[in-house]
């Protein structure tokens, strides 16, 4: 452990036990709890950003903050309760902010969007805002501006809202891993709304912008949404000739999934449909991270694979075909859009009768930060069992608490894709009997 929150530290931190009487396990369930309330206030964040609020999420994060004072709680088990509400909490995140989307933006719509680029100047966003996104392509209207999405701002394309906009005309690259080497080969202006940029290399420092929660040193930032100074240095760098790039779909979510919900029902009845496929998550420098590249190119083609965030720019562009008319491979958009694939897993799991962990389903995550962690506690609140976690485990949690929650939840890391797969074909969820969570804690 370390900790060197308050002055009773030892100098350095306090790395075998805290002074105060805190020991390693204590310490991991309070950092665990700290980054999954992380990932709750990023999507909260944006929630409040386009006018929507729930009180009771920003009651917890003060409570779960608090918790975490030092000599404020020592109680294992009420941090493991914590966590599980933070679960809760989490999916009460992303449920508003799919509503302030929803409700602000439309409804996503299944699109296919260009990988080419268009005559005009450019200018490419990044992030998650679109509330950022939005004020932009209002201010950029009318002049000969085109803009571009990167990484996690791609589904915007499948929003009514946005396609009124003729300038948002395609999505230049893929997740944010790539972004120093694509930010350099895109010739305009470049604008940073969230997590997820780096400090800029020469080659594009000078036509780079941050708005919003972001920030790079020695960056200009935009306040107030106002883009005129970005707007000015997006005309004066080289205009931007068309070139023709290959397609990518996104755009599905849960109302429109659902919509045909019993032609998915009859297809999983009648074994066409054999498997679903839950593979989203992160992207990550990670070597491992190539497991999930070969799994989705295993995954038989009478199953279906149900994708989001960032880490799918590693598989989605493959052609996976369709299952009568119902396409293969289902891009529900950012890390927060999990909130669909969830909707659709219990939709399902009712209308077949049974309970999600019944389901012909497996879920595979690759986690790079904290609101992917938010992701993970929100399914182990709903009771989800059996999901595989990679590239690698998280680093906070002790052995002891991660094995405690591998044992109860049967959570797997990632090991080889060919023998997980086989095992994914022929579930079974192995929870093991024993001592519950609070028991194995004291």
């Amino acid at each position: 452990m370390l900790c060197n929150q308050c002055s009773m530290s030892l100098v350095g931190g306090c790395s075998i036990k805290g002074v105060c009487g805190k020991d390693p396990d204590l310490n991991a369930l309070q950092e665990a709890l700290l980054y999954g309330i992380k990932g709750t206030a990023a999507y909260y964040y944006h929630a409040l950003e386009v006018g929507y609020d729930n009180k009771e999420i920003g009651h917890f994060l003060a409570e779960a903050l608090y918790s975490t004072l030092t000599n404020v709680n020592f109680d294992k088990n009420r941090f493991l309760e914590l966590i599980l509400e933070n679960g809760r909490i989490h999916l009460e995140a992303m449920r508003l902010l799919d509503k302030a989307y929803v409700e602000t933006f439309g409804r996503p719509e299944p699109t296919w969007v260009s990988t080419g680029t268009e005559e005009g100047y450019g200018v490419l966003v990044t992030g998650h805002s679109y509330k950022a996104l939005y004020e932009l392509l209002k201010q950029t209207e009318g002049t000969d501006i085109k803009v571009y999405t990167h990484a996690e701002m791609f589904p915007a394309h499948a929003y009514p809202e946005f396609k009124k906009f003729d300038h948002l005309v395609a999505n230049w690259g893929g997740s944010w891993l790539h972004q120093k080497k694509e930010f350099a080969e895109f010739p305009g202006v470049i604008l940073g709304t969230s997590n997820c940029v780096q400090q800029p290399t020469k080659a594009y420092a000078d036509r780079i912008f941050t708005v919003g929660i972001a920030g790079l040193e020695g960056v200009p930032h935009i306040r107030d949404y106002n883009f005129e100074p970005l707007i000015k240095r997006a005309l004066e760098t080289p205009r931007m000739k068309r070139a023709e790039g290959e397609k990518l779909l996104t755009g599905f979510h849960h109302t429109n999934i659902l919509d045909m919900k019993d032609k998915l029902i009859e297809l999983i009845q009648e074994g066409k449909i054999r498997h679903i496929f839950v593979v989203g998550g992160c992207d990550t420098p990670d070597p491992k991270m190539s497991y999930y590249e070969k799994l989705t190119a295993m995954i038989p083609e009478d199953a279906i694979i149900l994708s989001a965030a960032c880490g799918k720019f590693r598989y989605n562009a493959r052609d996976y075909g369709t299952i009568e008319g119902i396409p293969r491979f289902l891009d529900f958009g950012q890390c927060n859009n999990v909130y669909s694939i969830i909707e659709i897993a219990i939709a399902l799991a009712n209308e077949l009768g049974t309970d999600v962990n019944s389901l012909p389903l497996s879920i595979v995550l690759s986690w790079m930060e904290q609101k992917a962690i938010g992701i993970l506690y929100t399914l182990l609140y709903l009771g989800v069992k059996g999901i595989y976690i990679g590239p690698r485990p998280p680093e906070f949690l002790t052995p002891r608490v991660f094995e405690i929650l591998r044992k109860q939840f049967d959570l797997r890391l990632t090991s080889d894709p060919e023998k997980d797969l086989k095992n994914m074909l022929n579930k079974g969820v192995k929870i093991e009997e024993g001592s519950t969570l609070t028991e194995e804690l004291n």
